[in-house]
């Protein structure tokens, strides 16, 4: 078992990462990274939460010299359109409709990095595909009501309320929630920790 350095810093203020953690028995602590996270001009998905990724793994990095650092980004993308959180109510309304019924990607970018004696930076991503269910505008007034689509790329939680929304989902469910834990421990072997 590759094992997880007891400096493990994570770049991200979401609950969701830190409960992943905790739950596979791995110590950390928390440094949130403020970036700006506004899609660069012709930005695939995938390239958006790696970039994202690296840039608060970097950030974090610089002041935590000599220790790992976890940086993750997740999107959801859906036909062309990456979503992210959204501003408000209207525009969590809006990606929920689109959602309802649909197929979509969740994409989450992973980063370690580590600034000093022993610098090193990798990255890699995760996508799992995942459906909605048809969804009433009552359900999704409901579900806005909640507050829980705030924050949350596409505007829902998977581990959360909108649980019973999800009809079907190929690949991984960490991914989905926000840490892809599997893509992490093979990114810590390659580091040889």
């Amino acid at each position: 078992m590759t094992p997880v350095p007891a400096s493990l810093v994570l770049a991200s203020r979401s609950p969701r990462r830190a409960e992943i953690l905790r739950a596979a028995g791995w110590p950390f602590e928390v440094l949130a990274a403020d970036i700006d996270e506004t899609l660069l001009k012709d930005e695939d998905p995938i390239s958006y939460v790696k970039r994202l990724a690296v840039e608060k793994a970097r950030v974090v990095a610089a002041k935590s010299v000599g220790k790992l650092v976890l940086g993750a980004d997740t999107t959801v993308v859906i036909g062309s359109e990456i979503l992210g959180q959204p501003r408000d109510n209207e525009d969590a309304r809006r990606m929920l409709t689109l959602l309802s019924g649909a197929w979509h990607q969740v994409t989450t970018g992973v980063a370690l990095v580590r600034q000093g004696g022993n610098p090193l930076e990798l990255v890699d991503h995760r996508t799992t595909r995942v459906r909605f269910a048809k969804l009433t505008g009552e359900q999704i007034d409901w579900y806005i009501s909640t507050g829980e689509p705030m924050g949350k790329a596409g505007a829902y939680g998977i581990q959360g309320k909108a649980a019973p929304f999800i009809e079907e989902l190929e690949g991984d469910y960490f991914n989905v929630v926000g840490l892809p834990i599997r893509l992490v421990y093979e990114l810590l072997e390659k580091a040889n920790l």
